[in-house]
Parts: C-alpha cells; sequence; structure tokens
C-alpha cells in the first residue's frame, strides 16, 4: 500500500516538493522535530492571531496564567503556580510563580499580566478574541470604549506577583479561557519600544517555552527551547520547525520523504487519499471539537433577507456534501455546537427541504430565482475540499433555486483580511472550539464579538447569552444557550452549519512521543519529542 501510495504521490506533487527540499538543505542544524503546520502566519502577536495555526505557534511562544495539560487538554497551573476562587466564584487572585522570567532574563510580574489582558482590551489594539474578557467587571464597556478608564476594569496587580480579577458573574471556564493564546502574556517594554514590529525584532522576550529563532517567509518557523523558561526541563525537543505548507500533495510527500515528522491537519491530506490514510496506523482519528459552516454578509443585499438566507440554506444537502467530498468520518451538522458537549443539547436547525426553500426566494421577490443577482462565495485556498465544497454548493443552488454563484478562491491570509473587512457575500468558515463549553461557539456571534464576521446582531441573541452565563444551575443555562442557538441557525441563520468536523493527525506513534488524544486536538510542542538512537 505504502509504495503505491509513492508512486501516487510522485506523480501528484513532486514538482512542487523539490524547491521545498533545497530549502531544508539550507538549513545547517536539524530541528529534533519538524511539523507541518499550514498557511504562512498572519501574525505572531497573541493578541491579533486568529487561526489555529499561528495559535500553535503563539501558545509555544508566549505562555498564559494556565496553560493547557498535554495529556487532558485541562487548564493547569501556567505562569501562575495556584490561585484562589472567592467563595461567590467572582473573584479569581492569581500567585504567579516567583522564578518565571523572559527569555531576556527579566522577572515576569502581575503588571505584565495586567498590561497583556489590558491591551487585549484595548480597542486599538484591534483583538477579535477581546470577547474572551468581557466576563470581567467593565471590560466589555471598555472594550466598545463606552468605558475610558482602564483602571476601572477589574483587573489588578496587587503585589508583584499577585494579580487579582473580578468577575461580572461566575465562569465556570475562566481558567480555560486564561490558557488560550490570545491571553499569552506578552513583553510591555519591547511593545512600547518597537510598536507593531516587536515581534520582529531580534531577540523577542518570550515568556513559553520556545524562543523565536527564525521566521523564514513562505518557508518555516523555527522555535528554540527557552532556557529560563519556569519548566524548561520538561520541554522536550530542543529544536522545533514548523513548516509553512498550503499543499496536501507537499505536505503528504514532506511526510512520506521523512522531511517532516507530524502533519496536524486534515485539510493538509489528499481528499483523494483518505480512505487509504484512515487506514494506516500512523493516521489516527478522533472526534474534534469543530464545525464548518457557511456565513452570510446580512449587512449586503439581498443577504438582509432573512428569506434569501433561509431559501439558500435549506437547498443545501448537507448529506450529499459529507458522502460525495469528505471522507474522514465527519457528520452532518444541523447545529453550530458539535454534540458531546457536556451539560447541552442543541436546537434542531433546518433540514433539507428544497420545495420550502424555493417558497421563501419567491416571497423575497425572487421566484425561480428571477432577479436574484449573481452573487460571489468565497473560500480560501488551505484545502482541496473547500474548493469541492464550493462546486458542490454552486450546483445545489443552481439546480434547486436557479441562482448563479461565482466561486472566490484567495489566499488564507486575503480570506480571512476581507472576511473582516466584511468584503464577501457567502463565504466559507469553521470553528474549533476553545474549550468543551457550548458557549465557545455561540459567543462568536455576539453583536460585539471580532469573530462574529456577518454583520448580525441581535440583541435578544446577546441578552440570551449574558443570562445563560450568569446562571449557575446548569439546566437553566443550557436552556437559555439553547434559545440562542435556535435564533442563530433556526430564526435568523446568519451561519449555516454544514457538518461536525472528524479530527485526523498523521505521525508514527512508535517514534513521536507526548501526543494525546482529545478532542480540542490540543498537542503542546513543550511536551513533544522524536524517538531516536540517541535518546532511546
Amino acid at each position: 500500500m505504502r509504495s503505491s501510495l509513492h508512486i501516487h504521490l510522485l506523480r501528484l506533487a513532486l514538482y512542487v516538493l523539490l524547491p521545498c527540499l533545497a530549502s531544508c538543505a539550507r538549513l545547517e542544524e536539524p530541528a529534533d522535530l519538524t511539523i507541518i503546520n499550514g498557511p504562512e502566519p498572519e501574525s505572531l502577536d497573541p493578541a491579533l492571531v486568529s487561526a489555529v495555526a499561528d495559535g500553535r505557534i503563539v501558545a509555544s511562544l508566549f505562555e498564559g496564567l494556565t496553560r493547557f495539560n498535554a495529556e487532558t487538554a485541562k487548564p493547569e497551573p501556567g505562569l501562575a503556580e495556584r490561585w484562589d476562587i472567592s467563595h461567590d466564584g467572582l473573584v479569581y487572585t492569581f500567585h504567579l510563580r516567583t522564578n518565571a522570567v523572559w527569555s531576556t532574563g527579566e522577572p515576569i510580574t502581575a503588571a505584565d499580566a495586567t498590561y497583556t489582558w489590558r491591551r487585549v482590551l484595548d480597542p486599538a489594539t484591534g483583538c477579535v478574541y477581546s470577547g474572551l474578557l468581557f466576563y470581567i467587571k467593565n471590560a466589555e464597556a471598555f472594550a466598545t470604549a463606552k468605558l475610558k478608564e482602564p483602571d476601572a476594569l477589574g483587573l489588578k496587580a496587587v503585589g508583584l506577583h499577585t494579580f487579582r480579577v473580578e468577575l461580572n458573574d461566575p465562569t465556570p471556564f475562566f481558567l480555560d479561557l486564561c490558557a488560550l493564546p490570545a491571553l499569552g502574556i506578552v513583553p510591555r517594554q519591547a511593545i512600547e519600544k518597537h510598536g507593531d514590529r516587536w515581534v520582529l525584532v531580534h531577540p523577542v522576550p518570550v515568556s513559553g517555552a520556545y524562543e523565536l529563532a527564525a521566521w523564514r517567509l513562505n518557508d518555516r518557523i523555527r522555535l528554540r527551547k527557552n532556557s529560563r523558561y519556569w519548566d524548561a526541563a520538561n520541554t522536550r525537543s530542543p529544536l522545533v520547525d514548523l513548516l509553512r505548507c498550503s499543499s496536501a500533495s507537499t505536505a503528504l510527500n514532506l511526510y512520506e520523504t521523512g522531511q517532516a515528522d507530524i502533519i496536524w491537519d486534515k485539510e493538509l491530506m489528499p481528499l483523494e487519499l483518505m480512505d487509504l490514510l484512515r487506514r494506516r496506523p500512523d493516521f489516527h482519528s478522533s472526534d474534534y471539537l469543530g464545525t464548518y459552516f457557511i456565513r452570510f454578509n446580512v449587512t449586503r443585499k439581498p443577504f438582509d433577507d432573512v428569506r434569501v438566507r433561509k431559501a439558500l440554506a435549506l437547498a443545501i444537502d448537507k448529506r450529499h456534501i459529507v458522502s460525495k467530498v469528505l471522507k474522514a468520518g465527519e457528520k452532518v451538522a444541523q447545529h453550530l455546537v458539535p454534540p458531546g458537549v457536556p451539560d447541552y443539547t442543541p436546537p434542531p436547525g433546518l433540514e433539507f427541504n428544497p420545495a420550502e426553500a424555493r417558497r421563501l426566494l419567491a416571497e423575497a421577490g425572487y421566484p425561480g430565482g428571477q432577479n436574484f443577482p449573481r452573487f460571489h462565495y468565497m473560500y480560501n485556498n488551505t484545502g482541496k475540499n473547500h474548493e469541492q465544497i464550493a462546486v458542490e454548493l454552486q450546483a445545489l443552488w443552481k439546480r434547486e433555486l436557479g441562482l448563479h454563484v461565482e466561486l472566490r478562491n484567495l489566499d488564507s491570509q486575503i480570506y480571512l483580511n476581507a472576511q473582516a473587512r466584511l468584503d464577501y457575500d457567502v463565504c466559507r468558515s469553521s470553528w474549533i472550539g476553545d474549550y468543551n463549553d457550548a458557549n465557545t461557539f455561540l459567543d462568536v456571534f455576539l453583536s460585539t464579538s471580532g469573530n462574529n464576521r456577518t454583520g448580525w446582531k441581535n440583541a435578544r441573541y446577546d441578552q440570551l447569552l449574558r443570562e445563560a452565563n450568569a446562571k449557575i444551575d446548569r439546566r437553566e443555562r443550557a436552556q437559555l444557550l439553547q434559545a440562542a442557538e435556535g435564533l442563530l441557525i433556526r430564526d435568523e441563520v446568519p451561519i449555516v452549519p454544514l457538518y461536525v468536523y472528524a479530527g485526523l493527525e498523521g505521525y508514527d506513534a512508535t517514534r513521536i512521543q507526548g501526543v494525546y488524544p482529545n478532542v480540542r486536538g490540543e498537542h503542546p510542542l513543550r511536551a513533544i519529542w522524536k524517538q531516536t538512537d540517541r535518546n532511546p
């Protein structure tokens, strides 16, 4: 099986592989671990990244008050060695490690934590993840410029190594939030000195397990073990390369020829070989906390009409798409929150119903698609599946509704920028849960969320989420969250869920150690190492 696979791959992408091999040859010092990471990073500033691939790098450079456990993906002490929680659940007092220092030698203090979190909330920063901190007293008002004074935030350094946080309501997943890449503690001294270019000025002071050794555009990010990291003794791989790669054929060739040890993302595996790969012992499938969906730009006509959005949603045969295009165990999604999230059952969404779709489109003034403007469906070029899904949607909307759709394929960074600017009609999207709770999916579409990217705002939706997250009773909370999700996926439809992800990762478990399966796909680089003759 392996030899026939080699022949296919060589025919498919050898001409792409040769430049990559030449690039590898230029590196004098071989990496201890090489990972195919995905597209070129948008940034290495924790406050500015949004892609999963970028977050993997950032989490290795900048640690939060907590970090994710390598085996369970649950939060554990990071830069904070311990914390106290008040009886009412509203005040967290974090005690930072006295031996935590920047890679350049200066101590990491509670003032650094205060600066980092204020920076995430500062509207001038433009952090799309600022909503992670809206559970903090006055945070939402500050982030939306209704409150100008940062000292009014529920954030305070009450000593050199003591950081106190006041919440609006008890937040059961707050420690998970503290471990997310966007909240990794960043160096005020470097940012204030170098401005937006601070991550490009060597040496970059980091708080995490790795330092930035090199950033070679269109090639790789090279990370070197941070010898001053508080847990450096347990950082297993001294030198790690994360390769930039957007081609599934190239990615698999690099892996097959030993130029890479790990492929993290299923999008970087050829769709036409998925059935073969899933049966191989070095490819590992698992449940995954992620949903693939479509966004509508509701600020543009005719997508400002909910009848149009519902019509397009009802005309999608999701089972056909999943069975024809996807081959890694994905499941059809009628709702945004994946099944299996603790203490939550998603509400029913919109099923395939082309007759009702045509009725709604006619009611909106476009019988049989007449006078409906041509529109674009936008997707990025990180995986063949995005293109094939786009083609299937184009055909379905033409066949069932008589609509003419033009496909718009963009480089990932251009695609993300266009999405953020609402420079699209309809586009493909996905969301990977930051923690195992329904809220991590639903709060994306709050009116104030930087990740909303649909133009949709609904005061009732916002209120339902606020009420839900103020509830201590799990059943009452779930009912409010269900009502909010019903608004999102059934009543207002700014998005259309298509399928729930299935994880697939490529690595030889007899050689690669420290990778543990979990629904978040959380695999901290500090824990991973390659078995060689030198380290039996």
